[in-house]
């Protein structure tokens, strides 16, 4: 199994070898290394393939919730792959997203139902993770933060379903929101939004990430398959990675995802990618993506997983 450690660390994959020295290895961002890694990751094949499209304004000619294409999607792909902060040529993909985000007659839209708020916040949760990572945000992330707060549901997490019934959140909605905020917290120490990631954290614990604790047995079986990339899906490997960034990892309600990770691990030390969410095109088509990460393989290893992988389990000291 030790293979896997240098094939990571020396993979082709610019992004994956950012994830191995940035959490596995715990290099600080300020190292050169790390520093001209991330310029590289910028101008990668995937990334250059990602941002080609832009018109003259910068902009996409399509939506900005274009599944997978469009500048939201983009711009939360590209926060996960180590793409260097603060570059000002994305201002207009991030202006595309925001546009949308904050239409007045859209938020006008939002409905209250039952006493709960029924949002889709992984997209407003999406922008603000991706803006803060990119280094992009302004004073209306913080917007959305306070959106993400006024549409917290009882339980902690967040739903679109406009179900009069429905009456637990989807962690579909609230995994991404609880990134988001546990960044916006780390960057403004507002215990307001603190109190609401912890909620959200709760929320994902209480089901031991993936399990309901009346059976034992997983809520989705989706939630049991690691995808790269996740886009707005939630999976288990997901959730571990929101629990490392709280600082939760060595929650005890973690255990029981942390053993399903390790027994997914592959006889070559490596971890596949057994979901998948997007189909590979050039052509411009919901549910498309410009990029081929990959194929679903319960035999060979996905590097992007692996990379995560890796991380979380040295994280929670299992390696």
């Amino acid at each position: 199994m030790s293979d896997i450690y240098n094939l990571i660390e020396t993979s082709p994959e610019p992004s994956v070898r950012y994830i191995y020295k940035r959490y596995f290895l715990r290099q600080d961002e300020k190292l050169t290394e790390i520093i001209k890694l991330r310029q590289e990751i910028k101008n990668s094949i995937r990334v250059q393939s990602m941002l080609g499209s832009r018109d003259a304004q910068g902009k996409f000619p399509w939506h900005a919730y274009q599944k997978w294409n469009g500048s939201f999607w983009t711009f939360l792909v590209l926060a996960d792959l180590g793409y260097p902060s603060g570059d000002e040529t994305l201002i207009p993909l991030r202006e595309q997203t925001l546009d949308w985000l904050l239409d007045p007659k859209r938020l006008k839209a939002v409905p209250l139902i039952n006493g709960r708020w029924r949002r889709c916040a992984c997209q407003e949760g999406g922008a603000v993770f991706s803006l803060l990572k990119l280094g992009l945000a302004d004073s209306r992330v913080e917007q959305l933060v306070q959106m993400l707060l006024k549409w917290q549901w009882p339980d902690g997490g967040w739903n679109c379903d406009k179900h009069p019934e429905a009456s637990h959140s989807s962690f579909h909605e609230s995994c991404i929101p609880l990134r988001a905020l546990n960044l916006f917290w780390l960057a403004s120490a507002d215990e307001k939004v603190k109190a609401a990631r912890d909620r959200a954290a709760e929320r994902i614990l209480s089901r031991f990430l993936y399990k309901n604790p009346a059976t034992g047995k997983a809520i989705n079986l989706e939630f049991t398959k690691p995808a790269y990339p996740a886009f707005w899906h939630y999976d288990f490997l997901y959730g571990l990675r929101a629990m490392e960034e709280c600082g939760l990892i060595n929650d005890p309600r973690c255990k029981d995802a942390l053993d399903l990770l390790e027994s997914k691990r592959l006889p070559d030390g490596g971890f596949g990618a057994e979901a998948k969410y997007y189909q590979y095109s050039r052509e411009i088509k919901t549910g498309c993506s410009l990029v081929d990460w990959g194929g679903t393989s319960k035999q060979h290893f996905n590097p992007f997983i692996t990379a995560e992988a890796l991380y979380v389990l040295r994280a929670a000291s299992r390696i």
